[in-house]
């Protein structure tokens, strides 16, 4: 027992935890109600104009033809381009009105221009790999074509000795994360979607911190949605008390902008750019299990060390440089290191922006499903698909190819899981085997293929993901890594309860009404 003149330890952890009350009356939701207000300041006006349809009712019938005739012939995904179109002919002034706010993107015209420009700064960067993609055209030419996309139209290079470690569970990173933290010497960079006070964040801080005093560059950057719910405004204050650098990735204000549909969901650990960890774990307890949601949390992660870290450090540093004038690339790109037997196979960590005219998320995805000789495995926690995913799932289960899908047994969005149902019958018709984890929620984005190929990363199979957030993975080519990703998942399968082709065409009336009705509105979602 401690003496009576010992002050008891001071966590840094200050801040109480956050009631019913104090998240109502908070600045983020204060400012989620102001946004809010101002949407339906907008709304009224545009319902107001057209009281005056007698005026001007010949004038909207063509400019919604004008509009509608514009978008079929535009280069966008043909679902949000039917979602659009049943926008403007039910409301036809403020649809258009709408579809011109988002499409001229006010809000992140100059942030679209500042990140082409590092990235181009951050181009030569990048190793010089004439001879290791010659050598990959003649001798794997089923992976050389989608190595040549990600190089040539995304600027994510090839790597070879690379070692790779795959956490089938999020305590799995956590524990290697603090070990690995302990070592930094040099540098840290921590960029994700969730950051929340809890132990994982406080064991986590409480080394940044002490690195920090030693001399280590860390910086912490974390998306704006964060300070809604999770952090206070002012948090980026407190942890440059504490030594780090820190910035908020798009901070949610009382102000219109398309600019908050593109958040920041990729989750990059870089250490000293000598090792790297991506995958779908987040900086809070429910990923870890340490607080329970949706029953057991499973999530997957990878842990990278060697020369494809490069390419994580860069892709950390795009984003943190573009608020910066004086942009530092050299220091923290160390060369190649020595191999040491351990990095076989191809790494290719990549990203995914949607500021450019790539899906390079989806179109990675896409690759795996046409090219796959017997099966692909995948587990992802939603499931709103588009018409290229479901054709390609779909058409992979009808040519022979296995095709399996581990989704959520209990769902952390209603609306998700109907949407997802809504797929059902489909897929299962076509011979794809769906699967739910009876155990809990899923949030692992993998995919696995053929023992050859396979993904960890942050990509959802959702909208969001493929079309409006920032997000990263690794792709994997004939690594030793990608034994213990399958692993997981026929670990996996006997945890799960089946879809079959009666469940799926037996779902409840409610259910398939709730789910026909939201996936009008899916694209937006």
């Amino acid at each position: 027992m401690a003496k009576a003149d010992e002050k008891e330890p001071v966590s840094r952890n200050t801040r109480p935890r956050r009631g019913v009350w104090s998240i109502v009356f908070g600045r983020g939701a204060v400012a989620l109600l102001l946004l809010l207000a101002q949407f339906g300041f907008l709304f009224v006006l545009f319902g107001r104009l057209q009281q005056y349809s007698i005026y001007l009712s010949g004038a909207v019938s063509v400019l919604s033809v004008v509009f509608l005739i514009y978008l079929l012939n535009t280069r966008s995904n043909p679902s949000i381009k039917l979602t659009w179109c049943a926008i403007i002919a039910l409301v036809p002034v403020f649809g258009v009105l709408l579809y011109l706010f988002i499409t001229f993107d006010f809000g992140h015209r100059t942030e679209q221009r500042i990140l082409q420009g590092v990235a181009a700064e951050c181009a030569p960067l990048m190793p010089e790999q004439k001879e290791l993609m010659e050598r990959l055209h003649r001798e794997e030419p089923g992976f050389w074509p989608l190595a040549r996309y990600l190089q040539d139209a995304n600027g994510y290079p090839v790597y070879e000795n690379t070692e790779a470690v795959y956490y089938p569970q999020g305590e799995d990173k956590y524990e290697a994360m603090l070990r690995e933290l302990e070592k930094a010497e040099k540098f840290i960079f921590l960029e994700y979607f969730i950051v929340e006070e809890g132990e994982m964040w406080d064991s986590v801080l409480d080394i940044l911190t002490r690195k920090a005093a030693q001399g280590v560059d860390v910086r912490v950057l974390y998306d704006g949605t964060c300070s809604l719910l999770r952090l206070p405004a002012s948090y980026p204050k407190k942890l440059r008390a504490l030594g780090l650098q820190c910035k908020i990735f798009a901070p949610i204000r009382p102000f219109i902008s398309t600019s908050y549909n593109n958040r920041d969901h990729r989750k990059i650990l870089v250490i000293d750019g000598r090792v790297g960890f991506t995958g779908g774990v987040n900086l809070a307890d429910e990923y870890i299990n340490r607080r329970e949601k949706f029953g057991h949390w499973k999530d997957a992660s990878i842990l990278l060390r060697g020369d494809a870290v490069r390419s994580m450090t860069l892709m950390f540093l795009r984003l943190w440089n573009a608020t910066e004038r004086q942009r530092a690339y050299e220091p923290y790109l160390i060369g190649p290191a020595p191999s040491n037997g351990t990095g076989q196979g191809y790494v290719i960590p990549y990203g995914d922006s949607p500021l450019d005219e790539e899906q390079t998320g989806e179109m990675v995805y896409l690759d795996m499903l046409s090219t796959a000789r017997d099966y692909v495995y995948i587990m992802t926690p939603y499931l709103i698909l588009d018409n290229e995913m479901l054709t390609a799932l779909t058409f992979a289960a009808r040519r022979g190819i296995d095709v399996r899908l581990i989704l959520p047994g209990i769902p952390d969005k209603k609306y998700a899981n109907l949407l997802a149902k809504s797929h059902y019958k489909v897929l299962t018709e076509a011979g794809v085997r769906i699967y739910e984890y009876t155990p809990g929620f899923i949030h692992s984005k993998v995919f696995v293929s053929d023992g050859t190929k396979a993904v960890v990363g942050t990509i959802n199979l959702d909208y969001r993901s493929l079309y409006l957030h920032f997000e990263c993975g690794a792709y994997l080519y004939r690594a030793p890594v990608i034994r213990d990703i399958l692993r997981d998942f026929e670990d996996t399968f006997p945890q799960c309860r089946q879809i079959t082709r009666e469940d799926a065409a037996n779902q409840k009336l409610s259910t398939r009404l709730a789910g026909a009705i939201l996936k009008v509105a899916a694209p937006l979602m």
